[in-house]
């Protein structure tokens, strides 16, 4: 990435086809993505699990004193410390989380923001109880619509100042699976990640799953909130009302094969058997069916590994017989529902959900 000259930075934010204005610059190094290599992971490190914080990672001195309050339409109004939520009902799922905006930066002309390349996707073990569970204590009221989960995180968002919250549906916030974290892979959640208490919501984008969660307030209409219906949501033109962003796309990466180029990450592979592999992923819990992998235009079936749990990515390999020259690669997922990547990026205003295939040119020697 590099910065636009100062004459080029806009006041405000809009769409461009030029440089990275400053502002993208500073929030990527603030937002972290995965490095591509780390695919070979089943599990993510929490170091290397990609990262996106909306205003400032809240300082929490001491999780003994964090309370989650449950409000609104509901019978029983409940404040929480996080032992009290530590001695109900427990699970652990393995989660891919994608950001929304994952692939951003190859959607032209793109919105000014997080220039996410593919690097926004990872998946870990949550360890938390179910959201029901403390909804079935809170007892919800018969006119209840719709449920907002507010974080601690504060700031503002086109000029609204906000704390960051999103909502879902009584039903789906009722799924076994929807989880209230409080453990990463076996530990604590990280600072950067929501300690003490996050929001897990499987086979949706990360946008759901908010951090930091500090209030769950039960409403008798939809959420209004600026993340829940200004930003995140599918829209062609800037006017438009446009579609709520919610379960994932299908979509497949390739662990780039060979070595780097330190500045430019162009691949350098030496010519004869070479494994190419990956992961892919579809949201809902909707399983991955088939992942081609393409030389140059030609497409091959890879191999494709069960997933262990239903909310987490597949491993696919496929083994090439690389010779000397230029190449494309690039790798192409289809779920159980039939969806398949497409070649191209879907257009979207603001660039979310691009899950058009991913390409990597390679010199092999």
């Amino acid at each position: 990435m590099t910065a636009a000259h100062d004459s080029n930075i806009r006041p405000g934010r809009g769409h461009t086809e030029g440089d990275f204005a400053r502002e993208e610059v500073a929030l990527a190094n603030r937002n972290s993505g995965l490095p591509l290599e780390a695919l070979r992971y089943d599990v993510t490190p929490a170091g290397m699990h990609f990262l996106l914080v909306h205003f400032d990672v809240p300082f929490v001195a001491a999780a003994d004193d964090w309370r989650l309050d449950v409000a609104g339409c509901v019978q029983r109004p409940l404040s929480l410390s996080l032992a009290q939520i530590q001695k109900l009902p427990q699970k652990t799922l393995r989660v891919t989380l994608e950001c929304a905006g994952n692939g951003r930066a190859n959607v032209v002309p793109r919105w000014q923001t997080q220039p996410w390349d593919c690097g926004g996707v990872s998946t870990a073990e949550w360890s938390g109880t179910p959201l029901r569970h403390i909804l079935e204590r809170a007892e919800l009221a018969s006119h209840a619509v719709d449920i907002a989960f507010h974080g601690a995180d504060r700031g503002f968002d086109a000029g609204r100042e906000q704390f960051y919250g999103r909502s879902l549906p009584p039903d789906l916030a009722m799924h076994e699976d929807v989880l209230i974290a409080w453990s990463m892979n076996g530990v604590p959640l990280p600072p950067q990640h929501g300690f003490p208490l996050r929001l897990i919501v499987p086979g949706w984008y990360g946008m759901a799953s908010v951090k930091w969660l500090r209030r769950i307030e039960v409403l008798d209409r939809p959420f209004d909130g600026y993340q829940q219906v200004d930003n995140y949501v599918y829209r062609r033109e800037r006017e438009d009302k446009g579609t709520p962003v919610s379960t994932m796309r299908v979509k497949s990466m390739m662990v780039p094969p060979g070595i780097p180029d330190w500045y430019a990450r162009n691949r350098t592979v030496e010519a004869g058997p070479v494994e190419l592999t990956g992961r892919a992923w579809s949201g809902g819990g909707v399983p991955v069916a088939t992942v081609a992998v393409g030389v140059d235009g030609v497409w091959t079936e890879a191999v494709l590994e069960r997933s262990p749990s239903p909310y987490a990515w597949f491993r696919w390999r496929y083994l090439w017989n690389a010779s000397p020259g230029e190449h494309v690669l690039a790798c192409r997922a289809t779920d159980a529902n039939g969806e398949t990547q497409p070649l191209d990026p879907p257009w979207d205003c603001f660039g979310f959900g691009n899950n058009a295939v991913q390409r990597l040119r390679v010199t092999v020697r």
